[in-house]
């Protein structure tokens, strides 16, 4: 029988992790420590080590594994990976698989899988000198919204988020909470609790936040980090509705003070919502990082 042991995502596995990780050069936001730890209580995702590879576990009713990632052997790692479903008399299907990786399976087994590409969860890639210039005509609309928002807060000031004011980021989450009823739609009050975990585990998660202040108070706040040597990620981004021009303010501030040295920010998926799937194409994305379920082809 074969036998592998799949564990819990912990702080003390980032080193581990990410010296798998970063042999991968994806520029996929799902590819990331911070996001496998901060999302795990939601998804509960577990890891485990195969033919010197990185693969991840979903464990819902039905488990999906992830792409083997690291140095190693991709082909001997998912042959390991099928062997040991049929043992376990499960059915062998991989999750968050990238068009680059799903490539890498075609061309390893030709014909024998199929990949479903989900809109929802698709990346936004930006080119980042264009988000911090807003240049041209198609983002007019946000230089006006920031021209605004600095008539209306003519004292706006950012601020990277240190020990001395994280207090207040942490206030104006909760203030995010209560104007988003986070108590009656769970996907906001996961988002929430990653948020929340997210700026209580910045320096241990070697993450870099940044915040605006407008009449003194914490209106925005945000959150990302290198992902690849020419790519930045937005993993947060949190402001209040009633203050015209935040997230546009926040967006372009944290990526002047972080990002300029980085081709492409990812500002992650939509989720299938509405509103913010217009938002993020407002912005004119450059690509998209699909990703997929990929099942074989009966």
């Amino acid at each position: 029988m074969m036998k592998l042991e799949f564990r819990q995502v912990k702080l003390e596995d980032k080193e581990l992790i990410d010296s798998y990780i970063k042999k991968q050069n994806s520029k996929s936001c799902s590819i990331s420590f911070a996001n496998i730890y901060l999302w795990e209580p939601h998804y509960k995702v577990t890891f485990t080590i195969v033919e010197n590879m990185l693969v991840f576990r979903s464990n819902g009713e039905k488990p999906y594994f992830s792409f083997p990632i690291g140095g190693g052997d991709v082909k001997k790692a998912i042959d390991f990976m099928m062997e040991y479903c049929k043992e376990m008399n499960l059915e062998f299907k991989m999750y968050g698989v990238t068009q680059e990786q799903f490539h890498v399976i075609e061309e390893l087994y030709p014909g024998e899988f199929q990949v479903e590409y989900n809109r929802d969860e698709a990346n936004y890639v930006y080119e980042t000198e264009k988000l911090i210039n807003l240049s041209g005509k198609k983002y007019h609309g946000k230089k006006n919204h920031i021209n605004k928002f600095k008539r209306l807060y003519p004292d706006w000031q950012y601020e990277d988020i240190t020990d001395e004011n994280l207090e207040e980021c942490i206030e104006m989450a909760y203030g995010w909470r209560k104007e988003n009823d986070c108590d009656t739609n769970e996907l906001k009050r996961v988002e929430f609790c990653v948020s929340l975990n997210a700026l209580k585990k910045l320096k241990e998660l070697e993450l870099i936040g940044g915040l605006i202040r407008a009449e003194g108070k914490v209106v925005a706040i945000t959150v990302g980090e290198p992902l690849t040597n020419d790519t930045f990620v937005i993993h947060i981004e949190k402001a209040y509705a009633g203050v015209e021009g935040a997230y546009p303010m926040i967006n372009r501030e944290f990526l002047a003070h972080h990002a300029t040295d980085y081709m492409y920010v990812n500002r992650e998926e939509d989720t299938g919502a509405e509103g913010l799937r217009k938002a993020k194409l407002s912005y004119k994305p450059v690509f998209m990082v699909e990703s997929g379920y990929v099942t074989k082809i009966k």
